[in-house]
């Protein structure tokens, strides 16, 4: 039995299963910190005997059972983004618990993290499958336990979100002018005016941009469908980027293709070689300061929307944009088809005024 103190803060430490376990007892009494290694001891105990047959399983970090099992996902699948976009996230919150300490507890914690970043229910819900996929029996059990007190799924809006009307697109695009923040004009653009999502924002490099020919080619995606797709500028993105990468080259005196247009650093740019990592408070301060409503992503819901109803079809949308579910592919044909009956309905009453039939 080893407590040791660390500020006020009494923590424990000992081996099992040649594993070094070393946590806090969150307590300034010694006789609770001893107390608490011991029921820690009881917990592992248990965990490590409760399934025989995947012991060694359950004693390992959970980023051993990711890495593991990402492995053997790429062979079985051809389409392994979402899940290593999935699994990222998880590995970022929990990777470095033990996998016999995941547990109902763990997951609603997990969904109340994700929630509180930000992540939309629909991503965690996803998320929370794929880890308790992951983990085999013993996630079973959980997703069991989960599902009878129906806490295994976030509730998740119909919603496929709002297209911005013309006279909230020009407020925004003023205030985002007008904004401090030397990204978010240039990001509103991207998002605006080729659809890209904000990972694909945040992590587009100088490589990826082509301003002789007038396009760009998507990075990392958040699908195998979205990566590699290339979206031509039009004349507003292209005057914008034109604009910012004179900024950027006067603000690091040159341009590498593997830097990235969104340099990490505040208040201003400072590493081109990380990328800014939110462009949340800008955009914040852009959608108040327009006194408009609405998600970073409805930029690219907007596009999407116009596309529709200029009579896109769904392949051009998607080589645009992207992968874009079904329940938005049945949205958009809606809207088509509306586009079409207006167009007739418009044609019908130019017909009627039409000197002949006067």
């Amino acid at each position: 039995m080893a407590v040791f103190k660390r500020g006020e803060v009494w923590w424990y430490k000992f081996y099992f299963a040649g594993r070094l376990i070393r946590e806090t007892s969150k307590s300034t009494s010694k006789t609770v910190a001893k107390a608490a290694e011991q029921q820690r001891r009881r917990e592992l105990e248990a965990g490590f005997h409760n399934i025989s047959e995947v012991r060694q399983q359950r004693i390992r970090s959970l980023n051993e059972i990711i890495d593991e099992y990402l492995v053997g996902y790429r062979l079985r699948f051809r389409a392994a983004r979402f899940a290593e976009y999935a699994l990222g996230h998880v590995s970022r919150l929990l990777g470095t618990e033990l996998t016999v300490d995941i547990d109902a507890a763990s997951i609603l914690g997990y969904q109340e993290d994700r929630l509180r970043e930000g992540a939309a229910p629909k991503s965690v819900n996803e998320e929370v499958r794929f880890l308790l996929k992951m983990l085999g029996d013993p996630g079973e059990i959980v997703r069991a336990q989960l599902r009878k007190k129906k806490q295994l799924k976030l509730p998740v809006q119909n919603s496929i979100g709002k297209a911005f009307n013309d006279a909230e697109t020009e407020s925004l695009c003023t205030q985002a002018r007008k904004s401090k923040s030397p990204h978010i004009y240039t990001a509103f653009m991207l998002a605006r005016n080729a659809a890209l999502r904000d990972g694909e924002i945040k992590t587009l490099t100088w490589g990826q941009i082509d301003l002789n020919s007038r396009f760009l080619r998507v990075g990392r995606a958040k699908t195998d469908a979205g990566e590699g797709r290339t979206v031509p500028f039009n004349s507003e993105l292209y005057d914008a980027l034109v604009l910012y990468r004179a900024w950027y080259e006067e603000r690091f005196e040159k341009i590498q293709d593997e830097w990235y247009l969104f340099a990490f650093g505040r208040p201003m740019p400072a590493d081109p070689t990380r990328h800014v990592t939110s462009l949340k408070t800008a955009w914040k301060s852009v959608r108040d300061n327009a006194n408009v409503k609405g998600r970073w992503h409805d930029n690219r819901h907007t596009l999407i929307t116009e596309l529709a109803e200029s009579g896109a079809g769904d392949e051009t949308i998607m080589q645009i944009a992207g992968h874009v579910s079904r329940q938005m592919l049945r949205h958009y044909s809606h809207i088509r088809m509306n586009a079409k009956r207006d167009a007739l309905d418009a044609a019908l009453a130019q017909r009627g005024k039409h000197p002949e039939n006067g």
